[in-house]
């Protein structure tokens, strides 16, 4: 089984210096070639460009659905359409998303979603982080991850960090 994941969590994590849990909870990751373009060539002198350029357990694999694609693009930007294309495709364990449009059109087509704060919550419980709340504070206050007040008491009261 495989992960695909779009833009945003790999943006995010890379701007809290965390995108390595995604290699360590996931071993590898697929992107298709439209994150791969936000990521590095859109991303010029962004955080992160580089960790993910290099790395090799994150392998780009072109679309084979165009139309399905194309369908998507219509709510969607190019990135996340072609990431639930090719979820759908490989057939993946999950889809790692946060957008909620996204996010509700895969879940249409069957899909399990987990977004940044699911990937968080995953490190703490397998000891890859010992607490979730000062990510939290840096996907808010540094990356600029929108996460409302209510979410985020949740998930400290979740994590037991309350």
């Amino acid at each position: 089984m495989s992960i695909v994941t779009n833009s945003s969590p790999l943006i995010s994590l890379a701007r809290i210096g965390k995108v390595d849990l995604l290699r360590n909870l996931y071993r590898e990751l697929l992107i298709p070639e439209a994150v791969w373009h936000e990521v590095i060539e859109e991303g010029v002198g962004q955080a992160g460009v580089k960790e993910v350029e290099n790395a090799k357990w994150i392998r780009v694999r072109p679309i084979e659905n165009k139309e399905l694609v194309k369908s998507f693009r219509q709510e969607l930007d190019a990135g996340e359409a072609e990431a639930i294309a090719l979820a759908l495709e490989t057939e993946a364990e999950f889809l790692l998303m946060d957008e909620q449009v996204g996010r509700e059109i895969a879940h249409f087509f069957d899909l399990r979603c987990v977004g940044v704060i699911g990937v968080l919550s995953e490190a703490k419980r397998k000891g890859l982080i010992v607490e979730i709340k000062p990510f939290l504070d840096m996907l808010r206050y540094k990356a600029g991850f929108w996460v409302s007040d209510s979410l985020y008491l949740r998930v400290l009261r979740e994590e037991g960090e309350e």
